[in-house]
């Protein structure tokens, strides 16, 4: 064989290797209702779960509690099956967070809290069109 075909062969093992490590770590999108039956049956791992804040009537967000000292937070959200959950944040809470159309909270269960380890958000765009009276 000559070097070249050794050095593809190797190249080649070294990118099956790394999409086997990557796809061991993916994670899909769940509910409250799921997350809480994974983590009653034993499953450690980050679970992702995406919803957005707990509304009024008027559409103001409600529930945002952050501690007397600002460095954390808790809130209500509900998931995309309409279940709401008390959401724990051990951190500062994010700037637009009350302007955020959706929240993706990366974390766990621990008892009938979900403690986010990471908050996504995703914002409403500034560069969305917006239609032009003439």
């Amino acid at each position: 064989m000559k070097n070249t075909h050794i050095i593809g062969i190797v190249l080649i093992a070294l990118a099956v290797m790394i999409i086997i490590i990557t796809a061991g770590d993916a994670s899909t999108y769940v509910t409250f209702t799921e997350a809480k039956k994974m983590s009653e049956n034993g499953n450690n791992k980050k679970i992702h779960v995406v919803g957005q804040l707990t509304k009024d009537m008027t559409g103001r967000v409600t529930g945002i509690n952050p501690s007397q000292d600002m460095l954390s937070v808790s809130f209500r959200m509900t998931d995309n099956e309409g279940k709401e959950q008390q959401v724990y944040y051990n951190e500062p809470m994010p700037p637009d967070l009350i302007k955020s159309e959706q929240v993706v909270v990366i974390g766990s269960f621990q008892e009938d809290v979900f403690i986010a380890d990471k908050i996504l958000l995703k914002c409403p765009s500034k560069y969305q069109e917006e239609e032009i009276a003439i």
